[in-house]
């Protein structure tokens, strides 16, 4: 799944730098940056075991989902000052979009690393502990 977030990601991109840029002040690199170091970390906790880094990881999630949000609403409003650029923008959005799940998918992959050391299920917000079985 990773990889076809890059692949999309990388046909956006090929569209993109194909039209006329847009001059906005999104920060695609920033946020590009964000996620790569959150799959990094995701897969180096995996490695280790390592619980602390994956919560690291779990906290940039909510950077990653403000990011998107802000370049959503960013392009939108220029979208309507520019109508021309539309599909630049939308390019922007999905590359933007698809960041996004790249995140999502090294949250995954942290919560599954907190599972496989401790028990805790704390997938979709959940702090579930395993049930002690009974005598």
């Amino acid at each position: 799944r990773m990889g076809d977030q890059a692949c999309n990601i990388a046909h956006n991109g090929r569209d993109y730098l194909a039209r006329e840029p847009i001059h906005t002040k999104t920060d695609l690199l920033a946020m590009a940056n964000l996620v790569k170091q959150m799959v990094r970390e995701s897969l180096d906790a995996f490695v280790r075991r390592d619980t602390e880094l994956s919560q690291l990881v779990l906290e940039k999630d909510d950077e990653v989902d403000e990011a998107k949000n802000e370049i959503f609403n960013e392009l939108k409003e220029y979208m309507k000052d520019h109508p021309d650029q539309i599909d630049s923008c939308l390019d922007l959005i999905l590359i933007a979009r698809n960041l996004e799940r790249l995140g999502d998918h090294a949250t995954n992959i942290a919560e599954q690393v907190i599972f496989l050391a401790t028990g805790d299920d704390i997938r979709h917000g959940n702090n579930l502990t395993p049930r002690s079985p009974n005598p």
